[in-house]
This record gives C-alpha cells, sequence and structure tokens, in this order.
C-alpha cells in the first residue's frame, strides 16, 4: 500500500471511483469539479495505491470554518486559503477494498499532512448517511445546514491532535467503506 499525491494519471480512475460511489445519491461531480479543488490544494490531496492499482483517492483544500465548497461548484476553485481549517471534501475507497482500514490509513494521512500544514480542524460534509461513521472517527456536527449535499447532509469537525494518533485512536478509525466526507 502506498499513499502518494493525486498525479494527471490517476483523473480517469478517480472519476471512476467518484461517480460509482455518488451517482446514486445524485452527488457526482465530474472530472472539472474534482480536478479544480484538488487544483486548489495538491500538497492535501491523496491516491491510495495497492498491489499497482488506484484503491481510492482522498481530496481536501484549506476553507474557512463552518463553510464549505459548493458541490459541482467552480471549475476556477481558487488556490488555497489561508484558513486553520482542512476541509475534507472527499474519500473514496473501492468498493471491493471497504472494510480492510484503507479509508483509516487515508485518514491518518490526511491528520498528519493537516497538523503539518498548521491547520487545527479538520471539517467534512458528511451525506447518505454517514454522519455515524464520521462521529465514531470524532467529528462532531456542527451549527451549519449543509446546502446542495443532499437533503441529509450534516456538517461534521473535528480538531488536529497535537502529536501522532495513538493505536488506539487509529484502530477506532476502521474503514466502513463510507460515502462523500
Amino acid at each position: 500500500m502506498r499513499i502518494r499525491h493525486v498525479a494527471d494519471r490517476d483523473w480517469d480512475g478517480i472519476v471512476a471511483l467518484e461517480s460509482h460511489a455518488y451517482s446514486r445519491l445524485g452527488l457526482s461531480e465530474g472530472r472539472a469539479a474534482l480536478q479544480a479543488k484538488a487544483h486548489a490544494s495538491p500538497a492535501t490531496c491523496f491516491a491510495l495505491d495497492l498491489d499497482g492499482r488506484l484503491a481510492g483517492y482522498l481530496l481536501a483544500l484549506p476553507y474557512p470554518e463552518s463553510a464549505y465548497p459548493g458541490l459541482r461548484g467552480s471549475t476556477e476553485e481558487k488556490p488555497a486559503l489561508a484558513s486553520r481549517n482542512l476541509h475534507l471534501h472527499d474519500i473514496v475507497i473501492a468498493e471491493d477494498l471497504r472494510h480492510r482500514g484503507l479509508a483509516r490509513h487515508l485518514l491518518d494521512h490526511l491528520t498528519a499532512a493537516a497538523r503539518s500544514h498548521g491547520h487545527e480542524q479538520i471539517s467534512l460534509v458528511a451525506v447518505g448517511g454517514s454522519e455515524t461513521f464520521w462521529a465514531a472517527r470524532g467529528f462532531t456536527p456542527g451549527h451549519v445546514s449543509p446546502t446542495g449535499y443532499g437533503p441529509t447532509a450534516v456538517y461534521m469537525s473535528r480538531a488536529v491532535p497535537a502529536g501522532p494518533a495513538s493505536r488506539r485512536e487509529t484502530e477506532k478509525w476502521a474503514d466502513a467503506g463510507a460515502a462523500r466526507a
């Protein structure tokens, strides 16, 4: 298993994974919107390789606290904002590889990146009933009602721990194959 920054060669696979995960919810964004988010903060967007295969990806970008990027938003997403908050926009693991802890590795990697870039908080918009998945990983609901992410969307956030995640904390982040962050 290898986690690395998203490369140009990954986009066909990312688009296919994203479409498979979110089309049934009516939340698939398409290549241009996904690429715009990744280009806004390439240092916080990752691909997960497993045995030579794109097994998953994660897209995150600095965004003001209690705010979130528009779904299918501008294809001209601005470069990373200066923010203490890092917004986890999207995390997807290939369906046949879920429940193996792969999302945990991506989330751990993002947490370390957030810490190294000086972010104090990670936020996300839980969709499709995934808020229980995220709550089990330390995320708590905020006072924002996200629009454009479906009727059950919940804005959530958690603090970035000051040091490396403990083994116990890492184990509770087991991959449940949740939908869009």
